[in-house]
């Protein structure tokens, strides 16, 4: 009797839905356990329907130890450790930044979250210097260094760019909101800088390359490997997958 076909994971992007639905799933764990061995930052840029949320979400059950997800992928026989380690997912997706406070109200959302699941609270004002205390705590209640996956770092600057919006920053002091949500992310983004030693590792995605866009300008610039010929098809389908997967 004939294998009954796998569903394609049409629109999900849950690692954990696809492998536990036993939905088709084209394994890119070989490539995903050389990236964190080979490296500790990295940005990857790819257009939009191209699976870096799957990739991302991927990588946050593999930090979180979920070592029975990926029974019979490539991984399995690679990693040997599977330690837990705290992650940490901020998902720009889904959040129309043209509102005005939408990325101020989306950070501050995601380091409310994390303070209370770690028991803190910290005093800092700047995104920056709480998210710097976060992963202290986090270090220190697990004993591990903690992992950070950004998700579309850059749809808060491509939602607003070219637009005549202005935001009051202080009183007298207008700037444009392509400008303030700039300063947003870069103030943000600067704590990897300083936090390096409660860091594992560190991803960004997008659709744009960094050195295009002045975000990362507080902090060591992240490994690029967008066209790194060794991750070329860590998103996406190659003609060899689609031969030896989609055969049927």
């Amino acid at each position: 009797m004939d294998k009954p076909l796998k569903k394609c994971p049409l629109g999900i992007q849950t690692f954990e839905k696809v492998i536990e639905e036993d939905l088709l799933y084209v394994d890119k764990t070989q490539y995903i356990y050389s990236l964190v061995q080979n490296y500790k930052y990295v940005f990857f840029n790819r257009p939009r329907r191209f699976g870096k949320s799957l990739l991302v979400s991927t990588l946050r059950s593999y930090f979180a130890g979920k070592k029975e997800l990926f029974k019979g992928l490539a991984i399995d026989s690679l990693e040997k450790e599977w330690a837990e380690y705290p992650v940490f997912h901020l998902d720009f997706n889904g959040v129309n930044f043209t509102d005005l406070g939408a990325l101020e109200e989306t950070i501050q959302n995601f380091l409310d979250d994390s303070e209370k699941k770690y028991g803190i609270k910290s005093e800092k004002k700047q995104f920056g210097l709480r998210f710097y205390d976060i992963l202290e705590a986090a270090h220190d209640k697990t004993g591990k260094r903690a992992v950070v996956l950004v998700d579309e770092y850059d749809k808060p600057l491509l939602d607003v760019i070219n637009t005549d919006k202005v935001v009051q920053v202080t009183e007298g002091n207008a700037v444009t909101i392509e400008d303030n949500n700039r300063e947003i992310l870069k103030g943000f983004y600067s704590v990897f800088k300083l936090a390096d030693k409660h860091l594992q590792f560190v991803l960004l995605t997008g659709v744009t390359k960094f050195s295009q866009v002045s975000v990362f300008s507080g902090f060591n610039q992240p490994n690029d490997i967008s066209y790194d010929s060794r991750y070329d098809a860590l998103c996406g389908i190659s003609q060899d997958e689609l031969l030896m997967v989609f055969k049927d």
